[in-house]
């Protein structure tokens, strides 16, 4: 595993904004992966931003620092979890 690897997988674990539910990013459900996400933002008094912004910005940051090695399923899965969230929140789909 590379410092690299490493870096990106401690942000994941130990964001200083969100507590994450353990394995939300293995969900294989977008919806169950939104409402985790969601819960972790609006339960935090440590985030910097609002709860969607917080919840979307580490959605992403996952899905690019996983970059070429996520399977395409998988950032399928990931992507869709992007639209519920904006539902979640009730945000306009892009």
């Amino acid at each position: 595993m590379t410092a690299r690897t490493q870096w990106s997988q401690e942000v994941t674990r130990h964001s200083n904004a969100l507590d994450l539910e353990p394995g939300v990013f293995t969900f294989d459900d977008p919806t169950k992966i939104a409402a985790s996400l969601k819960r972790s933002a609006e339960a935090s008094d440590r985030r910097k931003s609002t709860p969607y912004r917080s919840a979307m910005s580490m959605l992403t940051f996952y899905i690019n620092r996983a970059g070429r090695d996520l399977p395409q399923a998988r950032r399928d899965v990931l992507e869709a979890a992007k639209g519920e969230l904006r539902k979640a929140f009730g945000r306009a789909p892009r």
